[in-house]
């Protein structure tokens, strides 16, 4: 299997999970489990580290994935 067509099906299959329903609950568990432990940590620095670089990790990978699936959608479509 080539490279790119690996990098194809897992981008189809990223953004097949990345819209549906069960990730957007998945996400919001895990904001409101970071967010209870707030109090047990003490609302500290690293605390609120652990949410600032896991989404900022989660949108840069995201940003490309979406660029790739509309260049895909583009050339289909011309």
């Amino acid at each position: 299997m080539s490279t790119k067509n690996f990098f194809e099906k897992f981008a189809n299959s990223a953004t097949t999970f990345t819209g549906s329903s069960f990730a957007f609950m998945a996400a919001l568990a895990i904001v409101i489990v970071w967010a209870a432990t707030g109090p047990v940590f003490q609302y500290s620095e690293t605390w609120q580290l652990i949410i600032n670089t896991g989404t900022t990790i989660i949108t840069f990978l995201m940003v490309f994935l979406f660029f790739f699936k509309q260049k895909t959608a583009y050339e289909i479509s011309t």
